[in-house]
């Protein structure tokens, strides 16, 4: 697996290459090829002919001469445009004018004027100016081309190499004159700053690609980036002679007279995941208006008194219910009165007792914010799903702060596996091991989409993976349902009933990635007894 690395980090994997034969011209050409290979693979030159690459001073600026020399030998029509960076002595430059590619060093204000013409005649825009090594706010000339460049048309499509100029690599935050790309292609490993912080309106699409370095090197560091033939290694097998006994039974505790659409999602979500038979345990008086919408749960309901709340005399009769559950989920549009909060008080105590996996999600969150060391209350196999709201009223943070390090202590403190939802979701475990999700999606901010994530996590669960791998798994399947959806309806209007009937397309989705990675490696054996001499990484 990738691994999302600091810049010190990134630093310590190259000089590890560097001591394994692979020292920095030899990336730096790696970088370039792969960053050329990426555009050519989603641009067409007959279409997006003029391609404006701009480079500045250091590392970052060598990868973009190496990817101006590829893409003119691809067909694209290139200008170079330098800032702050001095051609004398510089191969990488001798071999474009060799090409006759034209070289244009921003250095006065006719350079600026020109600059201005290639921006207005550009179909696409590569950005490495400046890469992981900025430490200062950007001013002067770089300022001035930054702005120019903002200042450009939208039809203009701009790809940032490494990441755009401007992102701090380590935290995500912006520099005022910081550039929006489109595309982002991240060499060897993914930075912390691009998936936290301002990154996610300034990154765009997300690629990670390999440069030589072997993942190996960063298999110590703590944070992994999800890809999906790692996580179809995680799925449950379908076996053609399956019945759903071997497929689990789970609970959704879940609703109240308030709110009731979002029991009925998450029991979709665990259906629609492969769950072998999902039982929904709601307010007896709410029961008639959720079987109405779903007609394979089944249902356990509640004594509520009238009262279409989960109230602590259910108890009980909920727990003689759960012999052979594989696993609960709480919370759902269960309210956050006294008496709920009384129920969930007095059911997470018999559950510490059966020793149930129990993914606790929604109204159940804040219910806990509420109570003194809340976290001793949980059961030992819990897994917690906050948006950034719970996560702050369960942490007691005050502000915005690093994504990464939050969900990891949160997840160190409390004993359980937590995913910190939001764009680039975070799955982090006891263990201080977290992995990334590689999505930033607007389609999935809309009511609901976090219940039938919970009802997914709980669908695995009750297959019979670990906490830590339900979640991670569950999560990643709901994050390439999302993009379906946004795919088919757009970035706004997809519901969460229709976010669920794409999980089972997800599944598939993921599970053929693996066999497509077989297939690659297969290939990659067959060249490689014809003196082929690339390297082929598994992700």
């Amino acid at each position: 697996m990738k691994k999302v690395v600091s810049i010190e980090q990134m630093r310590a994997l190259e000089r590890d290459a560097a001591a394994l034969g692979l020292p920095g011209p030899a990336l730096m050409e790696n970088a370039g090829r792969a960053v050329a290979d990426q555009v050519r693979d989603r641009y067409d030159p007959r279409s997006h002919r003029h391609f404006l690459v701009l480079v500045g001073p250091g590392n970052n600026g060598g990868d973009g001469l190496v990817a101006a020399r590829h893409l003119h030998d691809d067909g694209f029509s290139v200008v170079v445009y330098a800032v702050n960076r001095a051609p004398v002595d510089d191969a990488k430059v001798d071999l474009l004018r060799q090409r006759r590619v034209r070289f244009v060093n921003l250095a006065d204000d006719l350079g600026m004027l020109q600059l201005q013409s290639a921006l207005d005649a550009a179909d696409l825009i590569l950005d490495s100016i400046l890469g992981t090594g900025r430490a200062r706010p950007i001013a002067g000339a770089v300022a001035d081309v930054l702005d120019r460049v903002n200042r450009r048309s939208a039809s203009r499509q701009l790809v940032a190499v490494d990441l755009p100029t401007g992102l701090n690599a380590d935290t995500g935050e912006a520099d005022p004159h910081a550039l929006a790309a489109n595309l982002t292609i991240t060499l060897s490993n993914p930075k912390r700053g691009l998936v936290q912080g301002d990154a996610v309106n300034l990154v765009g699409e997300l690629v990670v690609v390999d440069i030589g370095i072997p993942d190996a090197l960063g298999d110590p560091l703590p944070i992994g980036y999800a890809r999906a033939e790692s996580i179809a290694r995680l799925l449950p097998a379908r076996p053609r002679s399956s019945h759903k006994g071997l497929f689990g039974r789970v609970v959704v505790v879940a609703g109240s007279a308030a709110y009731t659409g979002a029991p009925v999602l998450a029991a979709l979500g665990a259906e629609r995941v492969g769950a072998g038979l999902v039982a929904l345990a709601c307010p007896a008086s709410i029961r008639a208006s959720l079987a109405a919408h779903t007609l394979e749960t089944t249902f356990v309901p509640l004594a509520d008194e009238g009262t279409g709340e989960l109230i602590p005399a259910a108890v009980e009769a909920l727990v003689a219910t759960l012999s052979g559950a594989a696993a609960v989920l709480i919370g759902p549009g269960i309210g956050r009165s006294e008496q709920t909060s009384a129920f969930l008080d007095q059911l997470l105590t018999r559950l510490r007792q059966l020793s149930i996996p129990t993914v606790l999600d929604a109204d159940a969150l804040t219910l806990l914010s509420r109570w003194p060391r809340w976290w001793e209350r949980l059961p030992r196999q819990s897994v917690l799903t906050p948006h950034p709201g719970e996560l702050a009223r369960l942490t007691g943070a005050t502000g915005p702060g690093d994504r990464l390090e939050q969900a990891a202590q949160a997840a160190r403190a409390w004993s359980a596996v937590v995913v910190s939802k939001g764009p680039y979701t975070v799955v982090a475990n006891p263990d201080d091991r977290s992995t990334v999700l590689p999505f930033a999606n607007p389609a999935l901010a809309t009511a609901g989409t976090g219940d039938v994530l919970a009802g997914a996590i709980l669908g695995l669960l009750g297959q019979g993976l670990s906490t830590e791998n339900a979640a991670l798994a569950g999560a990643f399947v709901h994050g390439v349902a999302g993009e379906l959806l946004r795919r088919q309806i757009g970035p706004a209007g997809g519901l969460a009933g229709e976010l669920a009937r794409y999980l089972p397309r997800a599944l598939d989705s993921v599970r053929r990635s693996r066999e497509s990675t077989r297939r690659s490696r297969e290939w990659y054996n067959r060249v490689s007894s014809f003196g082929f001499s690339g390297v082929y990484l598994d992700g």
